[in-house]
């Protein structure tokens, strides 16, 4: 990855927060903002994990209630030369996932039950393998850091519509530069946190279907996750959409954008890179089926699971044919 790409888009858009601070209150806005976005990256850095998996309900499973769940995790784990991350159960019918974590000792991936039960085992496995590798690739505290502060750039460009024409003096924007900071800024920091999370998907893709050593059951996922989520509501994802670029694919439904504003690359690109790397790897390149999961009740279960002892129920939630 490019670390140094990456860090100049962070300063960037801790930059365009000073910018915004500017803006409402001259150099003294600029400095506490400076202050705010420096506390806001140190919460974030210990806090990530716990936030983000906190605004999605995910209850935290183990070998004993997610049994069949948690030892793919491991042996992918293994794989990757990675510690064993936590492991957690979104209930939520849109098939997807994620992980958060500020390094790989203090890691956790994600998933939903709809992804549980509408995906087959090696599809899940390849999911699985792209979340490890965000993990290995140190995405998941960047990742974290910028939904912070591009949700926290937006909230300030609100803040600026009360307070920045009231200002008097030279600083004051008018209700031209209040218009201007109110749509402008959350769009900058939108665009930064876009570039950010494209161009770590295709890297986890690559590197994730190295990790499970199949990279078209990583596209068939892809493809069944994208289908689905443009029909399945993710009502977390909706509530916090500044954590949207964190899921394997965009989990907030109309966003059909798929180039300024697309929080993933174009599925069907990052489908055409996986066939490519499956020729690489000596596997036929074969596209996945036009199949589409069926919708109106609950999600089909394409593949059997060990239930733990609870009867398939983990921590009070349903845990899907994984048990």
């Amino acid at each position: 990855m490019n670390f140094m790409k990456t860090g100049l888009l962070l300063a960037g858009m801790t930059a365009l927060f000073m910018g915004v601070g500017y803006l409402i209150g001259g150099a003294a806005g600029a400095f506490i903002a400076l202050l705010v976005a420096g506390g806001m990256n140190l919460f974030a850095y210990w806090n990530s994990d716990r936030m983000v998996l906190s605004m999605h309900g995910a209850q935290e499973v183990d070998a004993r209630s997610a049994p069949d769940l948690y030892a793919m995790v491991a042996e992918l784990s293994h794989n990757a030369g990675l510690p064993m991350p936590r492991v957690f159960l979104m209930d939520n019918p849109q098939p997807n996932a994620f992980a958060t974590g500020r390094d790989p000792d203090h890691s956790a991936v994600a998933v939903t039950t709809g992804l549980l039960n509408s995906l087959s085992r090696d599809e899940v496995a390849g999911v699985l393998a792209h979340e490890l590798a965000h993990i290995r690739n140190r995405d998941t505290l960047i990742m974290t850091v910028t939904a912070t502060i591009a949700g926290a750039i937006s909230m300030l460009a609100q803040f600026g519509m009360f307070f920045g024409g009231n200002r008097q003096n030279n600083n004051g924007m008018g209700i031209i530069g209040q218009l201007a900071l109110i749509i402008l800024a959350p769009i900058a920091a939108m665009i930064v946190q876009m570039t950010i999370s494209r161009t770590r998907e295709y890297a986890a893709d690559r590197l994730g279907a190295q990790i499970s050593g199949n990279p078209l059951s990583l596209a068939q996922a892809l493809h069944k996750i994208s289908h689905a989520a443009e029909r399945v509501e993710n009502p977390s994802a909706e509530a916090s959409p500044a954590t949207a670029h964190m899921f394997i694919v965009n989990p907030l439904s109309g966003q059909r954008m798929d180039n300024l504003f697309s929080t993933h690359p174009n599925t069907e690109n990052r489908i055409a890179a996986l066939e490519q790397l499956a020729g690489e790897m000596g596997a036929p390149r074969t596209r996945p089926a036009a199949r589409e999961p069926r919708h109106g009740g609950s999600v089909p279960t394409t593949g059997v699971w060990n239930r733990g002892p609870d009867g398939g129920r983990a921590n009070g939630r349903t845990a899907g044919p994984w048990g």
